[in-house]
């Protein structure tokens, strides 16, 4: 699989597993297969035929009560990934997410655009088909079903072969999508034993995040174990730095130390 370093706002560099084109496209069946089965369900349950013979003449009423039903699956997409954080019901099924090019939450407007753009990568067959009908070949079939596999397979071809496994929404909009396959690892390298009776002392490392307590974890163990004071002393800066910290402790060691603790401390009883 391919991977992806970023290096954030705090020169901290993080590295990410780029979703496969594959695993991108099982969960965009899984998607569609949810989106069938909405359908199925609604036609199955609900009269339409009786809705149909009670507005007999007025269309508007029935294309707009069309329209309200096909409103859940047209917009899917965005109110999912927006709700659930980068991800769809198939995305979190198989560990999969969207993130910002440096690492930090997509904004709306992101989402927005990649949403949008789906008629570019998946789509691009209405496009096309509108303008070859302009020309007169609806009747050049072979044509038209060339077209229709060429605009849906864009997004495919273009997650395949750009350098980090973007489609085109994604380039737009600056997202990736990555798969999260150490999040439980991950949730483990941040854990410290804290006894019951523990008393924090610097508040402020809540501002920190998971990957920032990570990554200072495993530089303070690596750091510690060989006595590599210079790496101590920058990473004790760029704490104080980011949480705006007053320490008390004048050994590098206890201060990164009790910063660790404190996270925890703070994290498991929010």
């Amino acid at each position: 699989m391919k991977t992806l370093q970023i290096k954030t706002a705090q020169n901290v560099n993080i590295k990410f597993t780029l979703a496969g084109v594959f695993q991108r496209l099982l969960a965009f069946i899984i998607d569609n297969i949810i989106k069938f089965a909405y359908l199925y369900l609604i036609f199955e349950f609900f009269d339409f035929s009786s809705l149909e013979n009670a507005l007999t003449g007025d269309s508007w009423d029935i294309k707009a009560i069309e329209a309200l039903v096909l409103i859940p699956i047209t917009f899917y997409s965005l109110y999912s990934e927006i709700l659930l954080n980068g991800q769809t019901l198939g995305k979190k099924l198989l560990h999969l997410k969207v993130i910002n090019i440096e690492g930090y939450k997509p904004t709306t407007t992101d989402f927005i655009i990649r949403w949008f753009l789906r008629v570019i990568d998946f789509n691009l067959f209405s496009l096309l088909f509108v303008y070859v009908a302009s020309l007169g070949l609806t009747d050049e079939y072979i044509l038209l079903v060339l077209l229709f596999i060429f605009g849906k397979l864009i997004g495919f071809f273009l997650i395949l072969f750009t350098n980090k496994s973007q489609r085109f929404g994604d380039i737009i909009a600056n997202t990736i999508v990555i798969y999260l396959k150490d999040e439980v690892k991950f949730s483990q390298t941040i854990l410290q034993e804290i006894k019951d009776t523990y008393k924090p002392t610097y508040p402020s490392v809540v501002k920190l995040s998971d990957n920032d307590v990570r990554i200072i974890k495993e530089t303070f163990e690596s750091s510690a174990k060989f006595d590599d004071y210079s790496t101590l002393i920058k990473l004790r800066s760029k704490i104080l730095e980011v949480t705006q910290i007053q320490s008390i402790h004048k050994s590098d060691k206890e201060f990164i130390s009790t910063v660790l603790k404190d996270y925890n401390y703070y994290t498991q009883n929010m």
